[in-house]
Parts: structure tokens; sequence; C-alpha cells
């Protein structure tokens, strides 16, 4: 009988001593993986500035403006992205109305507690509407400023799945970011 309750002490011991070792292995594992390297494609990019859009907006209560159709192009090794822009423009209370397009660039930046890409100090680059003088084009450049703040300012371009920022057991944080002409490489570190 003693032998019996031996072996099971035994059992028990190489038992916790197993779960221990593997706990301890898991544990080495998640401080061994470093930073990685996740590659957002342009299309994926893309289909998330699309879910903001259409977008209308009345600006300054002077004029009732539409953006639609956004095509997001990347500036290879830098941190910024451009996005052009359809606009529609019309002033409220009237039929008058312009059509034209908007293009402006953003900066990239990760916000690590939203888990997320976001496109931030804003820059109109063109605001070009069709048929109308050189005053009235500058008024809509001073409007497409104040509305870039509202439509842009840090506006999510991609945010992360869950399982996107967890790899073998290990919890990583976006940090910093790249530019390909068609891909956006995002640095994840382990949470420590």
């Amino acid at each position: 009988m003693t032998m019996h309750h031996g072996g099971v002490w035994i059992r028990r011991v190489a038992g916790s001593a197993f779960v221990l070792l593997a706990a301890c292995m898991l544990a080495s594992c998640a401080s061994l993986i470093g930073r990685r390297q996740i590659e957002i494609p342009l299309y994926k990019l893309q289909a998330g500035i699309e879910r903001r859009f259409p977008f209308d907006n009345r600006v300054l209560e002077l004029f009732d403006i539409r953006l639609s159709r956004p095509r997001l192009t990347l500036q290879a090794g830098t941190d910024r992205v451009a996005l052009d822009i359809d606009a529609y423009v019309a002033p409220p209370f009237t039929t008058q109305s312009w059509s034209g397009s908007l293009a402006l660039s953003g900066r990239l930046s990760v916000d690590a507690a939203r888990g997320a890409v976001l496109m931030s100090e804003p820059r109109v680059e063109r605001f070009a509407i069709t048929g109308v003088d050189e005053a009235r084009q500058r008024q809509f450049g001073k409007v497409a400023n104040v509305l870039m703040n509202n439509v842009i300012t840090d506006v999510p371009v991609y945010t992360f799945r869950v399982e996107e920022l967890r790899y073998a057991g290990v919890q990583f944080v976006p940090t910093r970011i790249t530019s390909t002409a068609d891909a956006l490489v995002v640095t994840v570190e382990p949470v420590r």
C-alpha cells in the first residue's frame, strides 16, 4: 500500500511539475516574442474610409456640402495619405449648386488605446468647384478647411480586429507605421 500511495504522489508531483514547466515555457516564449509587422493592403484601407461616406454637412450656415466617392492613395515612405473626394456644394434654400472635387492629405498616426491607425492633421491640397469665379473659389477653400477638421481629424483609417493583435497567446499593441505604394506596414509590439 505504501508503494501505491508513493506512486500516486510521484505522479501528482510529476503532473504538477509538467504544468509548472509548461507555464514557464509559455511565459518565456511570451518574453521572447518581439515586435512584428502587419501589412494592411490599400484595398482594406479604402474600404475603411468608404464606410464614412457619403458625408453631408452644413458649413457655417452658408453651404450644404456632400462629399462622396473617396479615393485613398498612400504616399510611400511618408506618414501621410492622400484622399480625393467628389464634392457637391449648394447654398441652403436655393436651387443653385456646384460640383467639383476635393483633394486633401493627412498624417497617419497610431492610437494604441483604440487599436487603430488614424488620419489626423488634414490639409486641403485642392478644392476645385466647376463654374465659379475666383472669389467664390477662395470662399469654398475656407469652407473646406473648416469642414476637414470635422470630417478627417482623428478618423480611423483602419481598426484592428482583436485576433490581429494576439499572437501565440501574447497581446500586441500598434506602435509605428510606414507605407509603401500599395500597403501600410504597422509595427506591433508585445504589451509589457
